[in-house]
């Protein structure tokens, strides 16, 4: 909250002071700010300066989730295979019609973010150059669960570590191993690998 007043004062004054410095100095500056929360609801419990919400949102603008944004997935899927294609010195051409379909009706509850995700790992994974995007479900909280196994959430990272795993022959680090793919520090995916119990099993001849 102290932050936030902060920042209101020099929306409203046009002025700052650097840290350990009393001179005042005045700013021209135009802001553009972006949430996900909700903000309204902040400023009812408190949490957020009622001041501020009304100074920051001026002209607001409300954009839907990915998810009621079907039309966008496409272009933006293609952007993004243009984008991470060039940065890794690959040639993917061609998205399949069912790979498309695949990422049109999934829900994209990371929204953006997570289908920009989706397709850079697509890209590190795809062989040639057509993209290979393995199945993406929905999670079914909004749904009605029907004859669904439901499985506890260690469960379930523990059969997606090894699914990565699989994918490329077992290598934790480098550019193109497991630990780069998750997203994850190696000397932090061993330790996680540890405590789920995932052990290659190494077949004796």
């Amino acid at each position: 909250m102290e932050l936030q007043a902060k920042l209101l004062r020099v929306l409203q004054e046009g002025e700052i002071e650097r840290l350990g410095d009393s001179k005042t100095i005045k700013i021209n500056v135009r802001v553009v700010a972006a949430t996900h929360r909700d903000l309204k609801q902040m400023v009812a419990e408190g949490e957020f300066l009622e001041d501020l919400y009304y100074r920051l949102s001026v002209f607001p603008l409300t954009i839907p989730a990915l998810r009621k944004r079907k039309n966008d997935i496409a272009i933006l899927a293609q952007s993004f295979v243009g984008k991470y294609a060039q940065k890794m010195s690959k040639q993917i051409k061609h998205i399949p019609e069912s790979v498309m379909e695949n990422l049109i009706s999934y829900s994209w509850p990371g929204n953006v973010r997570e289908l920009e995700n989706v397709i850079e790992r697509a890209v590190i994974l795809s062989p040639d150059q057509t993209l290979q995007v393995a199945p993406l479900y929905n999670s079914g909280l909004s749904d009605k669960v029907s004859g669904q196994v439901l499985l506890p959430l260690a469960a379930i990272e523990k059969a997606h570590i090894i699914k990565v795993l699989e994918s490329v022959q077992w290598q934790i680090s480098g550019e193109n191993g497991s630990a780069a793919i998750l997203e994850m520090h190696p000397n932090t995916l061993r330790p996680r690998m540890n405590k789920l119990g995932i052990r290659r099993e190494v077949t004796a001849l």
